[in-house]
Formats: C-alpha cells, sequence, structure tokens
C-alpha cells in the first residue's frame, strides 16, 4: 500500500466517522426529517391544544448510509486507480 492509498482511506474513514457523529448529534433518528410535529398550548384556552409542522432539517441513518457508501465506492475507486502499477 503506497503512500495516496493510505491517505485515501484515512479521508474515507473520516468522512464516515464525521456522518454518524453528526447523525448522533442530530439525535440518531433512523428517517431524515424536513418537519417536525409541533404542539402549542393555547393562551386563553389552557385545554385546546394545536399541532402545526415547523421546518426543521434532522439527519437520519439513511442519509448517514448514503454517505458511507458514497464515500466508500468512491474510495474504493481510487484505490485502485492510485496503486502501484509494479508487479512484485
Amino acid at each position: 500500500m503506497n503512500r495516496n492509498q493510505k491517505k485515501i482511506l484515512t479521508a474515507v474513514v473520516i468522512i464516515i466517522a464525521i456522518s454518524f457523529i453528526v447523525w448522533i448529534i442530530f439525535g440518531g433518528e433512523i428517517f431524515t426529517k424536513t418537519q417536525v410535529l409541533v404542539e402549542k398550548k393555547d393562551e386563553l384556552f389552557p385545554d385546546m391544544i394545536t399541532k402545526e409542522w415547523r421546518n426543521k432539517f434532522i439527519w437520519g441513518l439513511d442519509l448517514t448510509g448514503m454517505v458511507s457508501f458514497l464515500s466508500v465506492i468512491i474510495g474504493g475507486f481510487f484505490y485502485f486507480r492510485l496503486r502501484d502499477k509494479k508487479h512484485k
């Protein structure tokens, strides 16, 4: 394994680790969400609760898997592309 291949492997591992860290920070949801259902209480009538959708992005495990899969595919391509041409 030459120096370029080591750099590629390191970059792929770092990208995968960062995507899992971001997933954990966003709450570890299974699916990516773009809206969240929020309950609001009315000030005049405390028993009355309304629900409304708020635009909020939540990183999911499906997005983490996609980023990991693409980084492995691209990293594998460059790993074999930059290998030594000499056969020992």
